[in-house]
């Protein structure tokens, strides 16, 4: 279950989980429930159980068979801190992680409660990069939340950006990256959302990365923002 990825902010993808529910309004058109439901069709057996949260033991080892040095998007196809993954599953990944100092891992959560809960209960190797996502102003308590956890970078993922992101809570905040919602049912993202936010990670020195505009066609929108390519990383070197 790797493969290299066509998500322009990461090289690969390593999915020892795999399905989710929605929890809130940037859940609504997720792209993975819609892959995971075309994989099902195609008879994968990773998503027999289609998009219901499941868990593949035979996974968690996956990294320490890939010798060279590669970015890893954690669970690019669930969210590893859903509840219904056991706390002892989100420790056996994270042993993984910090087992394999020669890649570099990006984690992403929409349930930043459960992550402050359990951060104290995990290893946060140099190696591990921790974000949460934030679609509008409605879930800062996300941001708040990850300015508590230990990780030597953490990362806001604001896509789909489906509303305006004013007076973000950047301190600690090392990346933040932005894109529109893209595909079949794609809602709108205002320019001026995208400007704010490039603006106030100036300010605060974040890394900007802009990744996309978006729409039903987002091949024919791109990722430039006046005219430049926004792509920066974190001041700190990929292992």
């Amino acid at each position: 279950m790797r493969g290299k990825s066509h998500i322009e902010w990461t090289e690969s993808t390593w999915n020892p989980v795999t399905g989710c529910t929605k929890v809130s309004s940037g859940c609504k058109n997720c792209y993975a429930e819609r892959m995971a439901l075309r994989l099902k069709s195609m008879g994968s057996i990773r998503y027999q159980n289609g998009f219901d949260v499941s868990l593949h033991n035979d996974l968690i080892d996956l990294p320490k068979k890939w010798k060279s040095s590669r970015v890893i998007f954690v669970n690019s196809m669930s969210d590893l801190f859903h509840d219904s993954v056991p706390g002892s599953f989100i420790q056996a990944v994270f042993q993984t992680m910090n087992q394999c100092p020669q890649h570099t891992f990006q984690i992403l959560t929409k349930r930043s409660a459960r992550l402050k809960e359990m951060a104290s209960e995990l290893s946060w190797t140099s190696n591990i990069w921790m974000g949460v996502s934030v679609e509008d102003d409605r879930v800062y308590q996300r941001i708040l939340d990850l300015q508590a956890v230990p990780s030597a970078v953490r990362f806001l993922s604001c896509e789909p950006l489906i509303g305006p992101c004013e007076s973000m809570p950047l301190a600690g905040i090392h990346w933040v990256i932005v894109g529109g919602e893209s595909g079949p049912r794609a809602r709108p993202m205002k320019k001026e959302w995208v400007k704010s936010i490039q603006v106030q990670c100036s300010d605060a020195g974040s890394a900007f990365y802009f990744k996309q505009w978006g729409g039903v066609r987002k091949d024919l929108t791109g990722r430039e923002l006046d005219g430049r390519t926004y792509d920066d990383m974190p001041d700190i070197a990929l292992v």
